[in-house]
This record gives structure tokens, C-alpha cells and sequence, in this order.
């Protein structure tokens, strides 16, 4: 689904296969309407000595074009005209057929575009009654595609993501990948409204600047106080800002890339599986669930597998932590899954 961004207008759309490219589309109607001219001037002509004409009661080649163009075209100003039976019956079974596909094919792609017209604001609609517990992404750029990829990963449909861009080709290439999308920028209320940002589950703020992204966060929590809204910056003094902006959760680019790059000189392998656990689907994965009725009371070390953390009235456990030795009905426990087969990780190279 795309939006069209004109002087503040935004259109949804829903996303569509490889669309035909247009000057091909018309090359084709002008050849079917020039092929169709061609065989109606072949049979006037085989027919011509059935016709008279006004001027000089024959009919010539050009006469028969002539002929042909306003007979098509429905104009038929009445200066030729055919006299005998064979000529009348060949009008009336073979031109007069012609004619009427002639005009459809001239008003083919007026009658395509509205109806495809109709068939979008259809679809816009359902999808407007429907959605609900969105995930909708700032930024379609490196980080904007990683997080969409994570979370298809997940089994979230695609009409559950919508991506607002501002950049063209990025809008292009989240619809081609099947994504709802709004092209216009996320600091504007409009945008996000068209986005339905007030029934989203969550945003993610993956633009190109910090300041961006500051003012992207409190526009969003102007629209939707309560959505879960996760940001990344580029600089880690920016990661505050964000915080009081309203952002739950903000990922500082580069510095996770800066005491990555410092973890690899002395733990290689410890870098390897931080990686595979931030890549959902293979391997190890971070995960997070309600703890169940029976796990309620048992210590958190019990449960058969490596409990990271346990979220507790708003607040984060560590393992470690001494009120984690009991979980509790609400708690929430963040651990380390597995997806099956060789769970080995790949050594970092040296």
C-alpha cells in the first residue's frame, strides 16, 4: 500500500505486483488501434467497388482510409457510403464490430485507471476498518529494512508494517517488498496519522538524523501516548534527549558498533554470538513471555533454560538479581531460545 505525498496529501494504496511500465501500456492500445484501422481499410478496400462517393462516385485508396478514420472514430460525415448488399453486410458484420473496438481501446486506460481507482479506495477502506496492533517504521533506510526483515521473521504479515519515508526510491522499494507505506516525513501529524499511528502496537524510529528523530517521537506521542516507541540514534549523548522525548527504548548505532568493534579484539567469539543472537530465525534468539501459572513461585534458574532478565512492574531483573529467586504472577521473563538443529555459532574472524 502507497501513500502519494502532494502539497500535504497523503493516498494509501495497496501494494501490487510489478506494475506494467505506462508508455508500454499505451505503445500496446496505439498498436492494437493502428492494427485495427489497417484491417478495416483492407476491407473497404477488397469491398470498395460497393461504395460511392459523393465528390466523384468512386472510391480510391485514400478515399477508403478516409473512410475507414471516420467510420472508426463514429464521426461519419455521410459523403461515402456503401450501396450494395455484399458491401451494407460486410459494414454491418464486420466494420460496425470494429468500430466498437476501436472506441474501447481508445478509452481503455480511462476506464483501467477508474476502475482501478475504485478497486484502491476499496481496498483502503477494509484495510482502514481492520488494522489494528500495527508496527509502523520510520525510515526505510539500512536500519528501517533490518527491523522490517526481524520482524517478518516473527510471522508479522506485511500488511501489518507500515513504513513512512520520505525518499522516493525508498518508498518504491518497501511497496515492491509489499508493505503498506506513506511517503511524507514522520515529523508531521498528518503523515502519521495517515499511517494510524493511534492504533499502532508499536513504532520504530529508524531515520537518517538524531534531530529527526527527536522530533519524530514527539509527534508520535502527541498522536499515541501509550504506543510502544523504539528509536535509534546515531550519537549516545542524543540517547537522553530521546528518553525525556518519550521514546521506551532507544539503541545508540554507534556505540553498540564501537564496543562491538572493542569486544572483538578480546572475545571474537563472544561477538559471534552477540550477532547471532540479534539475527531472528538461526541459532540463538532473545526471547520474552509471560511466566505460565505453574512456573509461579519456582526460582527462575529452575525453568530449563537461560533466564537473561525478569520484567517486573515496569522494571528490569537481571538474573542475578535477588528478587528474581521467586517469579511472580505478571512477571515477564526474557531468556535465550533456540530454533533447533546445529546451534553452534559461526567463530568471529580473526
Amino acid at each position: 500500500m502507497t501513500a502519494v505525498v502532494d502539497e500535504g496529501r497523503w493516498e494509501l494504496r495497496l501494494p501490487r505486483g510489478t506494475p506494467v511500465a505506462p508508455l508500454l501500456a499505451i505503445g500496446r492500445r496505439v498498436a492494437i488501434a493502428v492494427a485495427i484501422v489497417l484491417v478495416n481499410w483492407a476491407v473497404v478496400l477488397v469491398e470498395r467497388d460497393g461504395y460511392t462517393d459523393s465528390a466523384d462516385g468512386e472510391l480510391s485508396v485514400v478515399d477508403a482510409l478516409y473512410y475507414t478514420t471516420v467510420t472508426l472514430s463514429t464521426t461519419g460525415y455521410g459523403d461515402i457510403t456503401p450501396v450494395t448488399t455484399s458491401a451494407r453486410l460486410l459494414n454491418a458484420l464486420v466494420v460496425t464490430p470494429m468500430r466498437f473496438l476501436f472506441v474501447l481501446v481508445l478509452v481503455g486506460t480511462t476506464i483501467q485507471v477508474l476502475t482501478e481507482r475504485s478497486r484502491d479506495q476499496f481496498k483502503v477502506a477494509r484495510w482502514r476498518s481492520r488494522v489494528q496492533d500495527h508496527v509502523v517504521i520510520c525510515g526505510y533506510g539500512t536500519k528501517g529494512r533490518s527491523a522490517v526483515r526481524a520482524l517478518r521473521q516473527q510471522d508479522v504479515p506485511a500488511d501489518h508494517i507500515v513504513v513512512v519515508e520520505t525518499d522516493p526510491e525508498n518508498v518504491r522499494q518497501a511497496s515492491a517488498d509489499g508493505l503498506v507505506t506513506v511517503h511524507g516525513s514522520s515529523t508531521r501529524d498528518s503523515v502519521l496519522n495517515e499511517a494510524e499511528v493511534a492504533r499502532a502496537k508499536a513504532v520504530i524510529v529508524a531515520v537518517d538524523t538524531d534531530d529527526t528523530a527527536v522530533l519524530t517521537t514527539l509527534t508520535v506521542r502527541q498522536i499515541a501516548p501509550n504506543v510502544t516507541l523504539v528509536a535509534a540514534v546515531r550519537e549516545e549523548e542524543n540517547a537522553d534527549l530521546l528518553i525525556q522525548s518519550g521514546a521506551s527504548s532507544v539503541i545508540t548505532s554507534s556505540a553498540a558498533a564501537g564496543r562491538l568493534l572493542g569486544l572483538a579484539t578480546e572475545s571474537p567469539r563472544a561477538v559471534a554470538i552477540v550477532e547471532d543472537l540479534i539475527a531472528v530465525g538461526s541459532g540463538l534468539d532473545l526471547m520474552e513471555r509471560d511466566v505460565t501459572s505453574e512456573e509461579v513461585g519456582r526460582p527462575s534458574q529452575s525453568l530449563g533454560i537461560p533466564v537473561l532478565a525478569v520484567v517486573r512492574g515496569g522494571r528490569t531483573l537481571t538474573y542475578d538479581n535477588v528478587d528474581c529467586e521467586t517469579l511472580r504472577a505478571g512477571d515477564r521473563i526474557v531468556y535465550v531460545g533456540s530454533n533447533g538443529g546445529d546451534h553452534g555459532v559461526v567463530p568471529a574472524h580473526q
